[in-house]
């Protein structure tokens, strides 16, 4: 009867109903503080959101290899060159992230990309992300770091001298509309003699797959003229 009275507090309750009342308080709070922080700040919740993904979700690199697929890949080719780390600029010598200004200002595709769309890739690639050996698009391939060829994956080992060889891709992180029934990503394929394109890649749902519905070339670089004429 004495460790009976023992364990009843004040107000008529046990320790473990007690604990079980201060838990669940604790966590009314942290839905409310949480609610109050997206109605405040809901672009800067959004950016934490994409800062905190570190890793290129699984279903993106279906996409990534349409790309190559449609857009680079040849009879010919056997071992395609990719930047291990995605890109947060589009063009070479350009200054600073992308942004929606850029976007407005370019006029994309005839300014037919949606805004959401457009915010959605511009968050996307404020930070530069690791891809991952998940490519199938059926061709070999090995991944350059900080200009180095890296050491072949087990999945996709081949030896440096296997040619013909599609010259080094460079992608961006994936951009979604809101009703993720859009994408948009961006590809660039830069030569050793200083030639190359960059490419906006823009797909549709359609059911349950991804079409590729248009490519937007925004830049190029041709070949160097050499100043000499031949007499």
């Amino acid at each position: 009867m004495l460790h009976r009275l023992l364990s009843i507090s004040p107000w008529g309750l046990t320790e473990s109903n007690t604990c079980r009342y201060a838990v669940g308080m604790t966590k009314q709070a942290m839905v409310l503080v949480a609610a109050w922080l997206l109605c405040v700040c809901p672009d800067s919740a959004f950016a934490e959101g994409r800062e905190a993904v570190v890793g290129i979700p699984v279903e993106d690199y279906g996409l990534y290899d349409q790309v190559v697929e449609q857009k680079f890949l040849t009879s010919q080719t056997k071992l395609v060159i990719l930047e291990r780390a995605t890109v947060t600029r589009m063009f070479p010598d350009q200054m600073g992230p992308m942004t929606e200004a850029l976007f407005q200002e370019q006029d994309y595709f005839m300014g037919q990309l949606p805004t959401d769309l457009v915010r959605d890739f511009v968050g996307a690639n404020r930070t530069a992300s690791r891809l991952d050996a998940r490519f199938q698009f059926g061709v070999r391939y090995r991944f350059m770091s900080a200009g180095s060829m890296e050491e072949p994956e087990v999945a996709s080992a081949v030896p440096v001298q296997a040619s013909p060889v599609l010259d080094r891709l460079a992608f961006s992180r994936v951009g979604r509309s809101l009703r993720n029934d859009q994408v948009l990503l961006y590809v660039e394929n830069l030569r050793p003699d200083g030639t190359g394109a960059g490419f906006l890649i823009w797909f549709h749902r359609r059911d349950l797959s991804w079409i590729l519905a248009d490519t937007e070339v925004i830049w190029t670089l041709g070949e160097r003229q050499d100043s000499a004429e031949d007499p």
